[in-house]
């Protein structure tokens, strides 16, 4: 592997998310190579390129000539291997088997038609019936059905049930009706609504909503468990496990959809990132995401519509449905847009944001490890633009004040320089002029020293103050910079914990960051070191609190001496009878003698 290469594909690694995906290997020309799927996609990529040797002689072929790297994130393993199932049948690369038949997994259908009949299927076929699944696992599926068929008794004949035929008496019932199987609608045994009703049941038992059911069973496992039926109780045990691990209906496979574009968008100050996911028969068969960097501050709308037209033409896409998160202004000829609010279409809109998401991530790891200074630069123009600050937040000084009901009251400061910890400058405060726990006046007090010696000092300014709470605190800290003339000059803000509120001085409604963006992560990061750097010397001053006995009363006798005594001698009572051999030998003659004539 030459050094370019490496290079490239090890800051590919790095980057790769802890998720489940599908992965694609690309040669030096972009020609596809391999197609696989993982639970684990930074672990599972990377122990290709971890090994000297592999033990098939192919993949040590195919590994040499890996050049370029690609994914897809899903949600669970099992939507990976219907995914990769999807695009080894588009793409059918060189290194992996060809899949070719297109009805590889079973699925659960409710036929529509009166009495519906709940069966499987590998041919699912756009006659207004519904249609659950695919299903990796036989097992599962059937476990599920048997479930279904023992709560609630269905028809299996194809009989056509209409209302006339059962008013003529056409039919009568079969073997299943005498075994319990069956409830005899063909003989008006049982009626349209009740069997309706089982049917709804049953269609949230095959969507995932299984809670009821477990708990039948449950109680029917007990009943064969009491009856001593310890077989059909071990039956019935089984089948609970499976449906307690049982997932819904997969988001990369969706018969409802048939054939669409799903296109996404996430932004940020410089760049917008959008995915293109493409569906044919139900099933994602390509991933693509695409980088646009801003020139002229451009709307999402703007640039969605740039990428729609880009990515429709690039593929060659004739889909007459586009699926977005928001509609663009311009409209292409004989395409529906659709915004979806729930529902499958909801789904594959939010795997397309996702992978968009990721995308992004792996592009900023990668600048990190590649352009830490770039990285920083892209950091600090955000954070200015979405804290409405006067300039980048270069230095960042972050208070939190800790005590027990006004007891041992400490504040602590932590700085962030660029973004990242700056440890060195971290300080710790006794508070000095507030009795009681008043954690404003403690604020008050703390800045107000804090920046008094800044100035006397003529040391620089931060670019931003965070102060740990909401209005109160704020305004505490408020009144400090004003005493110090300081009011305007620095940024500040407060972060209240519960709703992660940012407050901003004269201004009474909060501003609500996005909980994935980038600035909320470091102010997130800034105020928990604060509090845990706080909390640290709290607890390091109570301790020094508790030892703080009559020991310490004695002259001569520090709090180090007082802790040594009492790692010696266990208590203070034991050290009143120790004599004075023992108390030379503790901690010598000169101190043995002031603690011994003490108490005497």
């Amino acid at each position: 592997m030459n050094k370019e290469k490496e290079q490239h594909i090890q800051s590919i690694l790095q980057s790769l998310p802890d998720n489940p995906g599908v992965y694609q290997y690309y040669d030096r020309d972009k020609k596809l190579l391999y197609i696989g799927k993982a639970k684990n996609l930074k672990k599972r990529v990377a122990s290709y390129f971890n090994r000297e040797k592999h033990e098939n002689t192919k993949t040590s072929v195919m590994v040499k000539k890996i050049f370029d790297i690609s994914y897809i994130v899903v949600n669970t393993e099992l939507d990976a291997l219907l995914l990769e199932n999807s695009l080894i049948k588009k793409h059918q690369p060189r290194y992996n088997v060809l899949l070719k038949d297109d009805k590889t997994y079973p699925w659960i259908c409710i036929k529509k038609e009166r009495f519906p009949r709940v069966f499987t299927t590998r041919s699912p076929v756009k006659d207004g019936s519904e249609y659950f699944g695919p299903y990796p696992s036989g097992r599962m599926m059937h476990a599920i059905l048997e479930l279904v068929h023992k709560l609630f008794p269905l028809r299996n004949c194809n009989l056509q049930l209409t209302e006339e035929n059962i008013k003529k008496n056409k039919f009568k019932v079969c073997l299943e009706y005498h075994i319990g199987n069956c409830k005899g609608p063909c003989e008006n045994l049982q009626s349209e609504e009740e069997y309706t009703n089982n049917i709804a049941q049953i269609r949230h038992i095959i969507k995932g909503n299984i809670s009821t059911a477990v708990r039948q069973m449950k109680n029917l496992m007990l009943t064969y468990s009491n009856a001593l039926e310890y077989e059909k109780a071990q039956l019935l045990k089984e089948k609970i496990g499976l449906l307690e691990n049982y997932q819904s209906k997969s988001t990369v496979v969706s018969p409802g959809v048939d054939n669409a574009d799903v296109f996404s968008i996430i932004t940020d100050t410089a760049c917008a990132y959008v995915n293109y996911l493409r569906i044919v028969n139900g099933a994602v068969i390509q991933g693509y995401t695409i980088e646009m960097k801003k020139k002229l501050d451009e709307t999402e709308e703007e640039l969605l519509t740039l990428a729609i037209a880009d990515l429709r033409q690039r593929f060659d896409s004739q889909s007459t449905e586009i699926i977005v998160p928001l509609v663009p202004d311009v409209k292409f000829e004989n395409v529906t847009y659709l915004v979806p609010q729930r529902g499958e279409k909801k789904h594959l809109l939010e795997l397309s944001e996702r992978n968009a998401d990721y995308y992004r991530k792996e592009k900023h790891r990668r600048e990190l490890l590649l352009d830490p200074e770039r990285h920083t630069v892209r950091i600090m123009q955000q954070m200015k633009k979405d804290l409405r600050l006067k300039e980048e937040p270069r230095t960042i000084e972050c208070f939190d004040n800790s005590n027990i009901q006004g007891a041992y009251p400490v504040a602590a400061m932590t700085v962030f320089k660029n973004g990242r910890p700056s440890k060195k400058d971290y300080r710790h405060f006794n508070i000095k002029t507030v009795d009681g726990p008043n954690d404003f006046a403690s604020m008050e007090e703390v800045i107000y020293r804090r920046y008094k010696r800044l100035q006397e000092e003529q040391l620089p300014l931060p670019q931003l103050i965070v102060v740990d709470g909401g209005k109160g605190q704020l305004s505490s800290a408020l009144t400090s910079l004003e005493k110090l003339g300081l009011n305007g000059k620095v940024g500040i803000i407060g972060i209240a914990k519960k709703l992660e509120e940012i407050y901003y001085p004269g201004d009474s409604i909060p501003l609500y960051l996005d909980k994935k963006s980038e600035t909320l992560k470091i102010i997130q990061q800034i105020r928990d070191e604060a509090h845990r750097f706080g909390i640290t010397h709290h607890r390091k001053r109570r301790e020094k609190g508790t030892i703080k006995t009559e020991l310490t009363d004695i002259p001569g006798i520090s709090i180090k001496t007082a802790e040594k005594l009492l790692k010696y001698f266990k208590s203070v009572k034991q050290i009143k009878l120790a004599s004075l051999e023992e108390l030379t030998l503790a901690l010598g003659k000169q101190k043995a003698e002031l603690i011994k004539k003490y108490y005497e």
